[in-house]
């Protein structure tokens, strides 16, 4: 085993929140962790998927006492439903977010609050979906481009516009498994009809529609979000920044943007550097003005801009422990409750911006396209006034902070690698030098890592673990969201110290791209992203996504989100590996149907794996690897 002294370990990130949590015992402030406590044990009956409560005359609880809910309902029926419940929720949030990207996109124009960062990314999506370009405007084929993809909501016929980005084969999976997805929105909406009394309770149809409502976000409502999102703010490149509580600054106002939604943080972003903004943090007593983030939201800005990243999703009480936070900004998605109490023991104001997403005890700032520059200029002002309210004595900064290379779009990966190769660069790029090296043996094969922290697992040790594991083996890994942030806190995104505990492959593939090796390569939107490379590589390779090498993992996971992804995951053909139960248990077919050798399997050539024991988990995801190495001869 190797020696990773000289990166930041979790007993190290530990000891740091230790410290903090005895500054919320000296204001009276609970956290999560206190929260756990008060929550252990956890209902059996939710865990295991076995209680209904979509009717009045339940709940209804299976036990052996009680096999069948008051309709006749059984176990495996019951599971399921909750099964495409919790999918349908995180398909609907992840697809909103697309959605509200969209209509920003419309919002552009010259010298507006938004304009066009990446013009030829437009241009090649508005080709791709038959929309006419020469000689347009570029706000005009803006406003046409980001309508086509508002209609893809809700148009009543076809299917998804992007599904045409997979490979044939995986095209015509979905067809003959009856899992393409039409409407986005129509997924969602039929999810919950099938859910409903008196409506689906066979495990079979249940899952199927679960892959269904997943494939409409990944391919869908996140796709959409990922690219209109490069469009808007321009396609990620590789640039270096910081990362873990140590980025915020105590002689600066600290402002920490929190969320998914990058419409709000970009501007956030764009007027703490504005200079009236600047000088007048310096008349409050202020050095300047340090912009940092916590969750999606910091990885949609430390991808673009560089924003240092001071932690993921249970660090977010952290940021306001330390107190030197002016201002938590928050869009949607992923945000406590708690902040708003727990503000309120410092100096910290805790603003909400989005009417999806209000919350008791927080200023909020009704944010919108339109009015978005003056929105984030307000909200800069708020937090730069409250310095001066800061109490100096509460301040504590833990020391730690890594350096991290982030921002791997598949753009940037296709880039990096065919300047290794020394290949003609052809107008897109080519995955065939990532393929080349796969095939030599160089690297073994690759880990999509995603997902969130679960206080169920020691938080970040999975991720990181298991991302240890695989660079030792001569696996790369490609992180997003809460998993990518634990890499980079933990060092494994710097690509001076973290390849020196690679494999000989890996270690000399990231010397030779100048790469770390886990390669970030967004938020949670941006797994999308990752289903574009997989088929790149299948089309670049001659063979389908499920003979790949690459294995998906989602350690830590915790939210509806989470599943909707992994259904769009394993529904592309991609095996994923789960350290958390997705709450089936209670069902034998249920299970069966996810992870046995038959089901989604026979469906989609791919399926989940659950198993707990970290290092088991990763002893199967090498496994799983290997044997498709194997299959392929190589």
């Amino acid at each position: 085993m190797k020696d990773w002294a000289s990166l930041t370990t979790i007993e190290e990130m530990e000891a740091a929140t230790n410290t903090l949590l005895e500054t919320a015992q000296k204001v009276g402030a609970d956290t999560w962790q206190q929260r756990v406590k008060n929550q252990t044990p956890h209902c059996g009956f939710g865990e295991s998927g076995t209680c209904c409560r979509i009717c009045s005359m339940g709940p209804c609880r299976i036990t052996k006492k009680a096999p069948r809910g008051i309709c006749g309902c059984d176990v495996h029926g019951i599971v399921g439903r909750n099964y495409l419940r919790f999918t349908a929720g995180g398909a609907a949030t992840h697809s909103d977010h697309g959605r509200e990207i969209c209509h920003t996109l419309y919002q552009t124009k010259e010298g507006g609050n938004y304009t066009v960062k990446d013009p030829e990314k437009l241009i090649r999506i508005a080709k791709e979906w038959g929309i006419e370009t020469e000689g347009k405007d570029i706000y005009d084929l803006a406003h046409e481009v980001a309508e086509t993809g508002l209609l893809e909501y809700g148009k009543p016929f076809g299917t998804q516009r992007f599904l045409k980005r997979a490979p044939e084969h995986t095209q015509q999976l979905w067809h003959e498994a009856e899992i393409e997805p039409r409407a986005i929105d129509r997924e969602v909406s039929q999810s919950l009809h099938m859910t409903h009394m008196g409506c689906s309770s066979l495990p079979e149809a249940l899952i199927r529609q679960s892959l269904r409502a997943g494939l409409s976000d990944g391919w869908g409502g996140s796709m959409m979000g990922t690219e209109f999102s490069d469009v808007l703010f321009g396609t990620p490149k590789p640039v270096d920044t910081t990362a873990n509580l140590g980025v915020m600054e105590k002689d600066n106002v600290n402002i920490v943007v929190h969320g998914h939604d990058p419409s709000l943080s970009e501007m956030i972003v764009y007027y703490a550097n504005d200079p009236e903004m600047i000088a007048l943090a310096k008349s409050v007593g202020a050095k300047g003005i340090t912009i940092s983030g916590v969750c999606c939201t910091s990885n949609e800005v430390a991808m673009r801009h560089g924003i240092p990243m001071a932690g993921n999703y249970l660090n977010q009480e952290n940021v306001v422990l330390t107190g030197a936070c002016e201002a938590i900004v928050v869009d949607v998605q992923c945000i406590f409750p708690a902040l708003g109490p727990l503000s309120k023991c410092f100096h910290t104001k805790f603003i909400t911006t989005s009417p999806i997403a209000r919350m008791p005890d927080s200023e909020f700032v009704r944010f919108s396209a339109a009015n978005a520059g003056e929105n984030a200029k307000a909200i800069v002002r708020m937090a730069v006034e409250n310095f001066k309210n800061r109490n100096p004595e509460m301040v504590n900064i833990p020391n730690l902070k890594q350096n991290a290379r982030v921002g791997y779009s598949v753009e940037a990966i296709k880039k990096v690698l065919d300047g290794v190769a020394n290949s003609q660069l052809d107008e897109f790029g080519t995955t065939k030098p990532l393929v080349e090296c796969v095939h030599s043996g160089v690297l073994r094969g690759a880990v999509a890592m995603v997902g969130c922290n679960n206080p169920k697992v020691r938080p970040d040790s999975a991720h990181i673990g298991l991302m240890k594991k695989m660079l030792e083996n001569d696996i790369i890994v490609i992180a997003s969201g809460c998993a990518a942030q634990a890499a980079a806190k933990a060092g494994l995104m710097d690509p001076v110290k973290a390849k020196e505990y690679c494999g000989a492959g890996l270690k000399r593939v990231c010397e030779l791209a100048g790469i770390p090796p886990v390669l970030h390569m967004g938020s949670c939107v941006d797994i999308s992203r990752m289903m574009i490379l997989a088929s790149d590589i299948a089309k670049d390779w001659g063979i389908n996504i499920s003979q790949v090498p690459v294995v998906g993992c989602a350690p830590e996971w915790m939210s509806e989100k989470a599943v909707s992804i992994g259904n769009y995951v394993v529904a592309t053909g991609i095996e994923t590996f789960l350290g958390v139960d997705p709450y089936s248990k209670g069902s034998e077919e249920v299970t069966a149907l996810l992870q046995g050798d038959h089901g989604v399997k026979d469906w989609v050539e791919a399926r989940f794996v659950v198993e707990t024991d970290i290092e088991k988990l990763g002893d199967k995801m090498i496994e799983c690897i290997e044997a498709k190495r194997a299959a392929l001869g190589i």
